[in-house]
């Protein structure tokens, strides 16, 4: 590896607290593709955050990994030479249900994008990326799924009968425990700091993904069904569309 390789790697840490799992052991990252050069460098900036890596190059291999080392999040390819990762991604699912995926790709058109979330992962990175976009997204991807900084203290949102939880990842709705996937809890929780407020369509793409799909709302009202069937299924109505302006989220007495 040459030695700007070697610098960039350096630049990933970008000087942030390290993140830990909840019960303050190092983060798990599971990456997989089949180049090994940029297997290789990836990894060795993920090490430099102070996080656990393993590197496999095909899917099989990495649905073993997944299932016997329990990653906290994966960094996963869509084109590997024994599946293509939209069929990794469900297997992932199948052993791990929520794990946090950010899929890597050459394909860098809106449609294939949509695609790769709506299959399920929840961010996408174009190649050729820069290691500090792919740190910056793991980390969002991680704070979402419960990954905390040293010293960062609990807490809690509430809205009505609906609580959750930003360091155990936990939701309730009037006592019943609602499990959510990574995405899916990042909406939430940006719906939540935010009661009673209607939120666009651009807002949530910017909040929720950091980065639009060039006018592509599609994808926030996929997820905001995946979050009604979860949280207001059977129960008073919590989340509310405004029509042409966007979502809001309220006490169910209101």
């Amino acid at each position: 590896m040459d030695e700007k390789a070697v610098s960039a790697v350096r630049a990933g840490g970008l000087g942030q607290e390290p993140l830990r799992r909840a019960d303050g052991s190092a983060v798990r990252i599971l990456v997989v593709d089949d180049e090994p050069s940029l297997t290789e460098l990836l990894s060795m900036a993920l090490r430099y955050e102070g996080w656990q890596v393993r590197a496999e190059a095909g899917g099989e291999a990495a649905v073993r990994t997944a299932r016997d080392w329990r990653p906290d999040a994966v960094v996963l390819d869509v084109m590997l030479p024994d599946a293509d990762g939209f069929t990794v991604l469900r297997r992932l699912h199948a052993v791990s249900p929520g794990i946090p995926v950010l899929f890597l790709t050459a394909r860098d058109a809106v449609e294939d994008r949509i695609a790769g979330l709506t299959a399920g992962g929840d961010d996408y990175v174009t190649k050729p990326f820069s290691l500090e976009e792919v740190i910056a997204r793991l980390r969002g991807l991680l704070r979402r799924a419960g990954a905390t900084a040293a010293g960062q203290p609990s807490s809690q949102l509430v809205v009505g009968d609906l609580t959750l939880d930003e360091d155990t990842h936990e939701v309730t709705r009037a006592g019943t425990e609602i499990h959510l996937t990574a995405t899916e809890f990042e909406l939430l929780r940006y719906l939540m700091r935010n009661p009673r407020r209607v939120l666009s369509k651009a807002q949530i793409l910017d909040r929720v993904w950091s980065y639009d799909f060039g006018g592509q709302g599609n994808v926030v009202e996929l997820y905001i069904s995946y979050l009604r069937r979860k949280i207001d299924a059977g129960r008073a109505p919590m989340i509310h569309t405004r029509r042409g302006a966007g979502y809001l989220l309220k006490p169910a007495a209101e």
